[in-house]
C-alpha cells in the first residue's frame, strides 16, 4: 500500500465528520439527474412498447380535407390486413330542453365497424362500439364526460350535430390511441362513419381531416412501405405515423422537458459543487496540525494530494452509490402517482442509461470542484500550516491543476450536450450556468468591498451592531461569496420562471382577451354568408366582424425543388395551411416588398407571402410556391411580402393568392367576430340555430387551454428550481457551520470587550440577512434580464417587470440566510471566553 492510500485509509476511520454536506450535495444532484432521466426512459419504452395501441395500428395515413378515392384506398387493403377509416372535424354539440337550447363545442370522431384495430374503447356503462354506435330509433354518440357535464345530459338524451340528431349511449373513459394526438379544442365525441349522411358535416369544403390505420401482417416491411406510401400519394398532402413513433409530439415534448429537467439538475450540481468546494475547504483547515506534522516528517505536496484525493475518491463513490439508489427508487414508489400523470403506461423500472449518465456527471463535477481546494491545501508550506493560515492561501493553484478543471469542465458539457439530445440549448445552458458563477462571483466581491467601505463610512460610526456586521460581510475569511453562489444561482432560476410565467399570463390571460376575438367561425358556407353578416354587422353589441374566404393545402415545392429540401423543418410545412384569396391589396403599410396585383388580374397565380417566414425559410419576390390544394397542384410567384400579426388570435394568413387562381374551387369562410360579452350568447344561438353547420369557437375558452398548458410546465420548472435551491440551502447550512469555528473566538472578543449576547445575536442576525438580501438582489436582476430575453427574442411579445415576485425573491433570500445564521449562532453565543482565548 502506498505512504498516500495508507494516510487516506487511516483518516477514514474517523468517520463522515466534515463531509456531511459533501455527501448530502452531491447525492441529491445525482438522485435527481437519476431520477428525471429514468421517467424520461421509462415514458421512452412505453411509447415504444405501445407505439400500435397509441398510434391505432401498426401504420396510419392521414389525408387533409378530403377522404381516400377508389384506387387510394385499394392501395392500402391490397397491403393491410385490415384497414380503419375515421373522420375527424370539430362541429357544436346541441341540446334542447324545456325550450332552452344548450351548445358546447366538441372534437367529433367518426368511425367505421373496424374502429378500434387495436385496444379498447372504455364505456361506461359497459358496451361494444358497435352496440354504442348502431343506429336504432337514432344513430348512437358516445361523449366525453366533460361534455355530458357541460350539457347537463343522461344516457338517452339526445343531442343533435348539424342537422343530425344522436341518442347518447355511453361516456367515452378511454380512447386507447388517445396519446397519438388524435385531439382537438373540445371533448370528444364518437359517432358512426355512416351516422354522418345528410347532417351536413365533413362535406367537400369543411375543415376535416381522414385517418386511415393499417393493421399489418407479421413481418411486414414498415420502411419500405412508408417508401410506397411517399409514391403511392406523391404531393397530396398526406402524413404518415407508424408504430415505432406513434406519438411524437408526446415524444418531443417529454424529451425537451426531461433534458431541461437534467440541465436543471446540472445546475443544482454546480451550486452542489460550490458546497463541495467548501466542505473540502473547511474539512482541510481542520486538518491543518495533520497537514502540517505529515510535510515536517517529508511527505511531500503530491503525497498529500494523493491522500486527500483518495479520501474524497472514495467518498464520492459513497456519494454516488447513495444518489444513484435514491434516484432508482424514486420512480418505482412514486410510479402510481407519475402513471396517473401520463397519456400512456410508462414502463418505469430500473433502467442503466439514465444512471450510469447521471454518475458521469456527479464524478465530473465532483473532480471539478475538489481539485482547487486540495491543490491550495497541498500547496501550503508547514511554518505556514502552524499558524492556522490555510485560508491564507487564496492564490490560483499551479497550471496543471487549472488544465485539468478546464478539461473536466469541457468534458461536462460536451458530455451533456451528447447525451442531452438538444445540444445547442445544453451548450447554452452550461454557458450560461458558467456567466451565472463568473457574475455571482464579481458580485460578491463587490459586495464584500461595499461593505468594508460602509464599515469604515459614517453611517455605521456610534452603531456597532452595523459596523460589526459590515465588518463581517467584507472581512477575510467571510463566507460571502459561498452564501451569494450557493442562493444566487436557485433563486435567479426561480426569478426567470417567476418573470416569465407572470409575463405570459398576463398576455394571454389579460392583453390578448382585450385584443382577441370573442368567436371563430369556421365552416361557413358561400351561401350563408350574407345571413352570417346581417346578423353579426348589425348586432349593437359586436363591435368588428371579420370574414375570409379559406382552402387548406400544403406546401409541396419551392422554387422547383421539395419544400423540406427548401424549408427544413419550418414551421409551415407541419400539416396543412390556411390559404385564401383576395382582389384588393392589404393597407398599404403592410406590404413590405412588391406590390399587389390589379382587382381584374387573370394571369399566371400571383401571391402574397408572409414577411417574416418568407425571411425565415429564404425567399422573396419572384419565388415559385407550389400548394397542393385538394389534390390539385398550384404553383404561383410570389409577388408580394406582407406583415402578417398572428399575436392577436384574430384572421391571418401565410399565404394570399389572386382570385383567379383559385376560380371553382370549392370552399368555405371563416370569421372573427369581436362581441360584448353580454351579447356573445345570444349571437352563437341565433347563428347556431340558422345554420347548425357553422362551428363556433370561443376564444376564451382557447386562452384558459393555453395558460392552464403554460401553468403546468412553469410548475415543472418550479419544482426543478426547487431542487437546485434545496442543493443551495444545503450548500448554505455548510457554509454556516465551517464558519462557526470563527464566530466561537469572535464571539468570544466580543464578550471579553464587553458586548452583550444580544448585540452578538444581532450582528450575527444582521450579517446574514444582508448576504441573504443580497443574493436575492441579484437573482432578481439575473431573473429580469432571463425573463427580458425569454420574452423579447422567444416569444417575440412585450416584457414588464413585476415587483411582486421581485420581492418574494429578495425576502426569500434574506429569510433563508438568515434562519441558516441563526441555527448555528447558539454555539459561539454560549461559549465561554475565557476557555476559547487560551487555547489560541
Amino acid at each position: 500500500m502506498t505512504p498516500a492510500l495508507g494516510i487516506a485509509r487511516r483518516e477514514l476511520r474517523g468517520g463522515l465528520r466534515g463531509f456531511r454536506i459533501f455527501l448530502a450535495c452531491l447525492t441529491l444532484g445525482v438522485a435527481a439527474i437519476a431520477a428525471v432521466g429514468s421517467v424520461r426512459v421509462s415514458i421512452d419504452q412505453g411509447l415504444t412498447r405501445e407505439g400500435a395501441v397509441i398510434l391505432g395500428g401498426d401504420a396510419q395515413i392521414s389525408l387533409p380535407l378530403r377522404r381516400a378515392s377508389a384506387e387510394e384506398r385499394t392501395w392500402m387493403e391490397d397491403r393491410a390486413a385490415t384497414v380503419s377509416e375515421t373522420l375527424d372535424f370539430r362541429a357544436m354539440a346541441v341540446v334542447e330542453r324545456d325550450g332552452e337550447t344548450q351548445r358546447a363545442l366538441t372534437q367529433i370522431r367518426a368511425v367505421d365497424g373496424a374502429y378500434p384495430l387495436y385496444g379498447a374503447v372504455g364505456l361506461a356503462p359497459a358496451m361494444t362500439m358497435q352496440e354504442a354506435l348502431e343506429a336504432r330509433t337514432l344513430p348512437g354518440v358516445v361523449m366525453h364526460p366533460a361534455l355530458i357535464a357541460q350539457l347537463d345530459l343522461a344516457i338517452g338524451d339526445t343531442v343533435t350535430f348539424g342537422t343530425g340528431d344522436f341518442e347518447l349511449r355511453a361516456a367515452l373513459e378511454n380512447e386507447p390511441d388517445m396519446a397519438g394526438g388524435n385531439f382537438g379544442p373540445g371533448p370528444r365525441s364518437i359517432v358512426a362513419l355512416s351516422a354522418l349522411a345528410g347532417t351536413g358535416l365533413a362535406t367537400q369544403g369543411t375543415l376535416y381531416d381522414s385517418q386511415y390505420r393499417l393493421a399489418l401482417a407479421q413481418g411486414t416491411d414498415i420502411e419500405a412501405l412508408k417508401g410506397a406510401a411517399r409514391r403511392q400519394f406523391a404531393e397530396t398532402g398526406f402524413g404518415w405515423r407508424d408504430a415505432r413513433n406513434a406519438a411524437p409530439a408526446l415524444r418531443r415534448f417529454t424529451d425537451r422537458i426531461g433534458a431541461f429537467l437534467v440541465l436543471v439538475g446540472l445546475a443544482g450540481l454546480a451550486v452542489g459543487g460550490i458546497g463541495i468546494s467548501a466542505a473540502i475547504r473547511s474539512y482541510l483547515e481542520g486538518k491543518t496540525a495533520t497537514i502540517a506534522t505529515l510535510k515536517t516528517l517529508g511527505a511531500t505536496r503530491a503525497t498529500i494530494f494523493a491522500a486527500y484525493l483518495a479520501q474524497i475518491a472514495a467518498l464520492t463513490l459513497l456519494g454516488l452509490a447513495l444518489g444513484l439508489i435514491l434516484g432508482a427508487l424514486l420512480p418505482l414508489v412514486l410510479a402510481p402517482i407519475i402513471e396517473t400523470q401520463l397519456p400512456v403506461t410508462a414502463a418505469i423500472g430500473l433502467h442503466p442509461r439514465p444512471l450510469a449518465e447521471a454518475a458521469l456527471y456527479g464524478t465530473l463535477t465532483a473532480l471539478i470542484f475538489t481539485l482547487w481546494p486540495l491543490a491550495r491545501g497541498a500547496d501550503i508550506r508547514p511554518a505556514a500550516l502552524y499558524r492556522q493560515a490555510l485560508t491564507g492561501n487564496r492564490g490560483w493553484p499551479r497550471w496543471p491543476i487549472l488544465a485539468l478543471t478546464a478539461l473536466l469542465a469541457v468534458t461536462l458539457a460536451g458530455s451533456a450536450a451528447l447525451l442531452s439530445g438538444l445540444p445547442r440549448m445544453t451548450l447554452w445552458a452550461a454557458a450560461g450556468i458558467l456567466a451565472a458563477l463568473m457574475i455571482l462571483s464579481l458580485t460578491a466581491w463587490l459586495i464584500r468591498r461595499l461593505a468594508r467601505a460602509l464599515a469604515r463610512s459614517r453611517l455605521a460610526r456610534g452603531r456597532s451592531t452595523i459596523r460589526l456586521a459590515l465588518g463581517a460581510v467584507g472581512g477575510p475569511g467571510s463566507d460571502t461569496t459561498s452564501t451569494i453562489l450557493s442562493l444566487g444561482l436557485g433563486l435567479s432560476v426561480l426569478a426567470g420562471v417567476g418573470q416569465i410565467d407572470t409575463n405570459l399570463r398576463a398576455a394571454i390571460q389579460t392583453e390578448l382577451p382585450d385584443r382577441a376575438p370573442s368567436y371563430f367561425f369556421i365552416d361557413i358556407q358561400t351561401d350563408q354568408l350574407a345571413d352570417f353578416l346581417a346578423r353579426t354587422e348589425t348586432d349593437p353589441g359586436v363591435t368588428r366582424v371579420e370574414t375570409a374566404p379559406i382552402l387548406r393545402g400544403f406546401v409541396t415545392r419551392i422554387d422547383g425543388q421539395p419544400a423540406e429540401e427548401v424549408a427544413g423543418e419550418h414551421w409551415i410545412l407541419h400539416g396543412d395551411r390556411g390559404v385564401t384569396y383576395r382582389a384588393t391589396p392589404p393597407p398599404e403599410e403592410q406590404i413590405v416588398a412588391g406590390s399587389w396585383w390589379a382587382q381584374d388580374y387573370t394571369g399566371p397565380p400571383l401571391m402574397g407571402f408572409a414577411a417574416e417566414e418568407a425571411r425565415e425559410i429564404g425567399i422573396g419576390i419572384g419565388s415559385e410556391i407550389t400548394v397542393n390544394l385538394l389534390g390539385r397542384d398550384i404553383t404561383a410567384t410570389v409577388a408580394a411580402l406582407i406583415e402578417v400579426d398572428f399575436s392577436d388570435a384574430g384572421i391571418g394568413f401565410v399565404m394570399t393568392l389572386n382570385p383567379s387562381a383559385l376560380a371553382g374551387a370549392p370552399h368555405t369562410y371563416i370569421a372573427t367576430v369581436y362581441a360584448e360579452e353580454p351579447a356573445e350568447a345570444p349571437l352563437l344561438r341565433d347563428i347556431a340555430g340558422a345554420a347548425p353547420n357553422i362551428t363556433a369557437i370561443r376564444v376564451r375558452d382557447a386562452i384558459d387551454q393555453v395558460a392552464q398548458a403554460l401553468q403546468g410546465i412553469a410548475a415543472a420548472t418550479s419544482w426543478g428550481a426547487a431542487a437546485t435551491l434545496l442543493t443551495g440551502l444545503l450548500v448554505l447550512i455548510g457554509a454556516a457551520a465551517a464558519g462557526e469555528r470563527a464566530r466561537i473566538q469572535e464571539a468570544a472578543i466580543l464578550k471579553t470587550l464587553g458586548a452583550s449576547r444580544a448585540r452578538i445575536l444581532a450582528s450575527f442576525a444582521l450579517r446574514a440577512a444582508i448576504q441573504g438580501a443580497a443574493a436575492g438582489v441579484i437573482a432578481v436582476g439575473a431573473g429580469a434580464l432571463a425573463g427580458w430575453a425569454v420574452m423579447r427574442f422567444v416569444m417575440e411579445g412585450s416584457y414588464t417587470f413585476h415587483a411582486a415576485s421581485a420581492v418574494a425573491i429578495i425576502l426569500g433570500g434574506a429569510t433563508l440566510s438568515l434562519l441558516a445564521g441563526l441555527v448555528f449562532a447558539w454555539r459561539p453565543l454560549a461559549a465561554r471566553p475565557a476557555r476559547i482565548l487560551r487555547t489560541q
